[in-house]
């Protein structure tokens, strides 16, 4: 978003700009021209208000560029047209200009500047992404403040030439099979969202997914993580001694409170640290008696070629080793979390998977009567 100087409501260019500003009316008879003439101006301060969003502080940026964002914007105009609004801006703005050839321009380091409701193409392009993939993550107290850009954002692209062409051209798939997100009773996701960003913690009527009756909790609102289009929370229990990290599927919660008691996060809990080692996954029945539930396991997986390709251009962990063999088999060989999700993932290959090891891992792909947590 654009910052411009606190005396931005000073626009007064028409002259500066070479625009001669029309007599004052004196009759009935010119006030058409007294209308076109206000019409006039106001494109023009409309204008020179996208020129001074163009500008930086640290970085000169040149006329033609400034011009090229203009034109994307919609405006028909000329490169000389945009030179004189800039040489006239730089007499009532705290904008300089460089020798170098192209031009540069830029906002002078002492400029007082303070945030205003524009947007470039670029910003407003962004903004439009993160509306469409990111609101679901984002805490209502965000939100609120972040909706007049998403709606300037959308007002902005309306009126371009050009930026409908990147939007139709780009798009975020899904990896797996897409699945309709489960209802979240809205009141209990904002008292989350709320109280997550304020380190509160919450009461919690809480639906397990192998119960049918709701359990109330107390909870230490820890982070909000999205996993395909179920949302969790990670939290502990008030009532657990030995604070275990838990998630808890937002559709899931009946009601939510707010209390006024702040949430205790465990010492020393980083959420990168917990979702590297597994956090996420998921266990699985069969991996409870490995060293450490089986983390950080070295496994061995054999594919015929055709089903193991990918897994040679998008690896399974960094010390990942391919060996081809002669009879169009691929070994892969990796250091993974075993977990429910690598199960799952690897049952996707069917018969394209030929052995894993260790024997428990296959155990548990070929073993679907095992239910998994």
């Amino acid at each position: 978003m654009t910052v411009l100087p606190t005396d931005a409501n000073l626009f007064q260019t028409q002259a500066d700009s070479g625009e001669q500003t029309a007599a004052p009316a004196t009759s009935d008879s010119h006030v058409a021209a007294d209308t076109n003439d206000s019409r006039h101006g106001a494109a023009t301060t409309a204008r020179q208000w996208q020129v001074l969003s163009q500008l930086q502080r640290n970085r000169w940026v040149g006329t033609t560029h400034v011009f090229e964002q203009l034109m994307m914007a919609g405006f028909d105009i000329s490169l000389r047209t945009v030179q004189r609004d800039l040489n006239a801006l730089a007499k009532r703005f705290p904008i300089e200009k460089n020798n170098a050839n192209p031009q540069g321009w830029r906002w002078k380091e002492d400029a007082p500047l303070q945030s205003l409701p524009h947007m470039n193409l670029s910003q407003a392009v962004a903004f439009n992404m993160v509306e469409a993939n990111l609101t679901q993550l984002l805490p209502p107290v965000i939100l609120d403040e972040l909706f007049p850009w998403f709606d300037l954002a959308r007002r902005q692209l309306k009126n371009s030439k050009v930026t409908h062409s990147w939007i139709d051209r780009v798009r975020i798939e899904p990896a797996t099979q897409p699945l309709i997100a489960p209802h979240i009773h809205l009141d209990s996701k904002d008292n989350i969202y709320h109280a997550l960003f304020y380190q509160l913690q919450i009461k919690a009527r809480y639906t397990r997914s192998n119960k049918s009756q709701a359990s109330e909790y107390t909870l230490n609102p820890i982070a909000i993580i999205q996993r395909g289009v179920i949302i969790y929370l990670v939290a502990t229990r008030t009532d657990d001694p030995e604070a275990i990290i838990r998630t808890f599927a937002l559709h899931r919660f009946a009601s939510v409170e707010i209390l006024e008691s702040a949430a205790k996060t465990p010492e020393g809990f980083q959420l990168d640290t917990y979702l590297d080692a597994g956090g996420m996954g998921f266990s699985h029945p069969l991996f409870g008696e490995l060293p450490s539930h089986g983390k950080n396991t070295v496994i061995e997986l054999q594919f015929t070629k055709q089903a193991g390709k990918s897994l040679t251009e998008s690896k399974l962990s960094d010390d990942q080793i391919v060996t081809l063999n002669d009879d169009d088999t691929l070994i892969i060989q990796a250091t993974v979390n075993l977990t429910s999700q690598l199960v799952w993932w690897l049952r996707g290959f069917g018969s394209g998977l030929l052995n894993a090891k260790p024997e428990l891992l296959y155990q548990a792909v070929l073993d679907k009567s095992i239910n998994d947590e």
